[in-house]
């Protein structure tokens, strides 16, 4: 009877790990004890019933460390990129950044249907483009353009569901902690799916920028225009003009007779050049203070500047993505300066809220790392590659399988939960089954080794991309959605969570439109790195 037991738990062991995850997750204890409490658990079973070799808990330190067995020395310092990322966003929270952007959006946007709203998608696609901190876009956002869309007028369901899906693209387009922590679940590059994401996060924001277009152009009650008087700008001082336009040119011919004198390469120069410029905007911006040219040089530069410094400086070969994260925190610090928010009050604040943010993600990620190393020496995914033979399951069954599975866990769990506890346990399976995947890419199928491991390596990204796409999901939809809490934790009180809920609808609807696109057209995630790293590997 024993031995019958044994050989049961042997076989299943990993099958009720996994349930057991799957039910206390649903007791609300934080999950990385969850996580780490059940590998310790089912560990010490599988040791107990000689399944496991103690060492292998020894292996789960040298995996949260990226050691490389031997030296212990780390291997893994891709992961610094998310403190240095979490500080950025944090201190552009601090630095009235997106106040001034919102505010020559809808300068430039107010005789457009529905301007208001643009403006609001407008901004959430350039921020996420400067900062991955989910939590704090949305009250950010919130707090700046929800009382004002209400008092134009706005539907409260659409101008929440308009926040509530904007301010959440930081977490496709780059830079962004959860594509950090992908690339170092995967093994794979951060930088190709950074420049992966690209399009697809931009693909999402379109979406949502023609459906407020259409909604507000056939029922302008839910949208109504700027009235003229609602924005005042005083007149464009030309000699600033001028003079932005005169310096700008001075720069960029200085850097390319540079580059042509072979005094510095033009990559060099060229950066150098926009820094120059970027300076010169900042005085005359101030110097012109509420005209167009001064909304502009205050409101669209520094987004830029970060921008260029962040995903322009990997890119182009400048920084590895970690050094970039360096990088655009100081460039956080730089506009706060500007903006004369830096202060040591303020340094202290947002290093506080960087490390209280940075523990958590990092339990979380040593949680997982403990659940995916013993999952995996009591063959759970040996398991789980037999549960999906017996299914008789093709390789397109399955992945709508997983993407519908994502899509519900969407509901109950965040992000990255979902990352870590899906990725380490379901991305073997798809580099299995990569070959079968091949002809959709536009890729031969493998003939030998090198072929096999590209091919698997380019549905892994597209595969990434996939899962990053539908991760929006998990933070509008209910009951759990987090973006839903922030938001109404911030709303005027007037605003009915109902409202809120009722908003996200069509959103939701919109980014499994999108995440239809990239399943049917895979360049859209695979065009980019291959022309920049040809092929991405």
């Amino acid at each position: 009877m024993w031995e019958t037991i044994v050989d049961h738990l042997y076989v299943y062991i990993g099958a009720y790990m996994f349930l057991a995850l799957a039910l206390i997750l649903f007791t609300g204890l934080p999950v990385a004890f969850a996580l780490g409490g059940v590998s310790v658990i089912f560990g010490l079973i599988a040791v107990s019933l000689d399944f496991l070799d103690l060492a292998v808990f020894f292996q789960v330190i040298q995996r949260i460390w990226g050691g490389d067995g031997a030296s212990g020395a780390i291997q893994n310092p891709i992961l610094v990129a998310i403190p240095c990322f979490v500080f950025m966003g944090t201190m552009l929270e601090k630095s009235r950044v997106a106040e001034d952007l919102l505010h020559i959006l809808q300068v430039m946007l107010r005789r457009v249907p529905g301007g208001l709203a643009l403006s609001v998608t407008v901004m959430g696609t350039i921020m996420a483009a400067t900062t991955g901190l989910i939590g704090a876009s949305v009250v950010m956002m919130t707090l700046l353009a929800l009382p004002t869309m209400l008092k134009r007028g706005y539907h409260p369901a659409l101008a929440t569901g308009t926040l509530a899906a904007s301010a959440t693209l930081g977490i496709l387009i780059p830079p962004s902690i959860m594509l950090v922590l992908m690339a170092n679940l995967l093994a794979v590059s951060v930088g190709n799916l950074f420049i992966g994401a690209l399009i697809p996060g931009l693909l999402l924001s379109a979406l949502y920028f023609v459906y407020i277009m259409v909604v507000a152009s056939v029922k302008p009650s839910l949208a109504p225009p700027l009235p003229d008087d609602a924005i005042h700008l005083k007149p464009t001082n030309m000699n600033n003009l001028w003079l932005f336009i005169g310096l700008s040119v001075l720069f960029i011919v200085l850097a390319w007779i540079a580059s042509n004198s072979h005094v510095a390469d033009f990559v060099n120069w060229g950066l150098m050049a926009f820094l120059a410029i970027f300076f010169a905007a900042m005085v005359i911006g101030r110097r012109e203070g509420e005209s167009l040219l001064g909304g502009i040089l205050k409101g669209f530069m520094p987004p830029i500047f970060l921008i260029v410094l962040v995903l322009g400086s990997i890119f182009a070969g400048w920084a590895t993505p970690t050094e970039a994260a360096g990088v655009g925190g100081f460039g956080a610090m730089v506009l706060a300066m500007f903006n004369g928010t830096l202060s040591m009050d303020t340094l202290r604040s947002v290093v506080h809220r960087t490390s209280l943010t940075t523990a958590m993600i990092f339990m979380i990620f040593a949680g997982a790392t403990a659940f995916s190393t013993i999952f995996r020496n009591v063959y759970g995914e040996d398991l789980i590659i037999e549960f999906i033979e017996w299914l008789e399951l093709g390789p397109w069954p399955l992945l709508f399988l997983l993407m519908g599975a994502v899509f519900l866990l969407g509901f109950f769990f965040d992000f990255l939960e979902i990352t870590l506890i899906i990725l380490p346990v379901f991305a073997p399976v798809i580099r299995t089954l990569a070959p079968e995947f091949a002809p959709h890419l536009g890729l031969e199928p493998p003939t030998n080794q090198a072929q096999l491991q590209y091919v698997q390596s380019e549905v892994i990204y597209w595969f990434a991309i996939l899962i990053a796409v539908n991760l929006q999901t998990s933070f509008l939809t209910p009951p759990f959605g987090f973006a839903l809490f922030y938001m109404k934790g911030v709303a005027p009180s007037s605003v009915r969570m109902q409202e809120i809920y009722k908003g996200i609808i069509p959103f939701v609807l919109l980014q499994l439109v999108g995440l239809g696109f990239v399943l049917e057209f895979p360049e859209l995630a695979l065009w980019l790195p291959r022309m920049f790293f040809s092929g991405g590997g």
